[in-house]
């Protein structure tokens, strides 16, 4: 009895037609649609909002058009807006009145952040409330942590980003972002929460941030430069990216929740290799540097738009995102329901 063959779907498509007709289910959009494979949806999309002190501010941004710092008296219609267009969730910066050596605002029960989370929670409690954790914004030298004769200081400066953490638990926050790449963060702030009481509340790990160029709008907008030197001595290399796996395991192993790779278009290689290796929910930043030369290419007729930003942020979720942060998400949003 002869063996019966197996063929190749090509194979087969060979014997059918000649050549493979591969082009019949682009035919129409409703047939694209049906067999497409990567779909984006709002519920995708985490939102990041800056907040800051004083009335009546809708401030918007020079360097991300479209992207506003807002009071707490104005804070609720923008986030009932984002619940409308059905994005779930948001992550929280803060702008501190003052700034000081450890960022004391950081932790204050009343700081900005603070009061926004009670704000958002008590006006609508099913949206997801991040809390980005870092010294930076807070600090009068800029630094993600405590700083000594320009040297930072990494572990002198977990003690904070747990009272950081802890302040923001207290207030409403169902997940805390440590975004300041020191090492084991992750650990301090968990056996903190937990230590407190606070074992429900989750970690989204920056887990994979580089030291990236993309981030200048952002540090305008939060206001958020080092005053001296850089970031490059705890943020990754650029070129590395088993370095990045193994940030990713180890903050896995202290107690992350989800994790994430920031930027995200230069670095989709890095959030296919963390898809590939992790079973942890992954979310990926499409940062602020990446937003503005959309903007700014977009204003100037260069590109279409709308088409571009849906293939940027179908292509992050392509690599492997589950989830992505994006100053695009309520146009998107918008986009998708039309």
């Amino acid at each position: 009895m002869s063996e019966i063959k197996t063929l190749h779907p090509v194979e087969i498509s060979k014997l059918a037609t000649g050549f493979p007709r591969l082009r019949r289910t682009r035919r129409t959009e409703n047939l694209r649609r049906l067999v497409r494979e990567t779909v984006l949806s709002p519920q995708d999309f985490i939102y990041p909002l800056l907040v800051r002190h004083g009335r009546s501010i809708r401030e918007e941004i020079s360097s991300l058009p479209g992207v506003y710092r807002w009071s707490l008296d104005r804070l609720s219609a923008e986030v009932e807006e984002l619940a409308n267009w059905g994005i779930p969730a948001l992550i929280l910066f803060g702008i501190p009145k003052e700034k000081d050596p450890i960022g004391r605002e950081n932790f204050d029960e009343h700081g900005i952040v603070q009061e926004s989370i009670r704000i958002i929670k008590r006006e609508l409690p099913e949206m997801i409330v991040i809390t980005d954790v870092c010294l930076c914004e807070y600090t009068d030298h800029g630094h993600c942590g405590l700083v000594r004769e320009g040297e930072i200081l990494n572990d002198e400066s977990l003690e904070v980003l747990g009272r950081v953490s802890l302040s923001h638990a207290a207030a409403g926050a169902d997940l805390v972002a440590p975004s300041g790449m020191l090492d084991g963060q992750v650990a301090a702030i968990r056996e903190a929460l937990d230590a407190a009481g606070y074992s429900k509340v989750g970690i989204l790990a920056y887990a994979a941030k580089y030291a990236s160029a993309f981030y200048g709008p952002f540090r305008e907008a939060a206001h958020s430069a080092p005053r001296l030197g850089d970031r490059k001595s705890h943020q990754l290399d650029p070129p590395n990216v088993r370095e990045a796996l193994r940030e990713v395991a180890q903050d896995i192993a202290e107690g992350a929740d989800l994790v994430m790779v920031k930027p995200a278009l230069a670095y989709l290689d890095v959030i296919r290799r963390v898809r590939e290796h992790f079973h942890h929910p992954l979310a990926a930043y499409n940062v602020s540097g990446e937003y503005a030369m959309v903007k700014a290419a977009a204003q100037r007729g260069w590109i279409d738009e709308r088409r571009i930003v849906l293939e940027i942020l179908t292509g992050i979720k392509r690599a492997g995102a589950d989830m992505i942060l994006t100053y695009h998400a309520k146009e998107v949003a918008q986009w998708l329901k039309e």
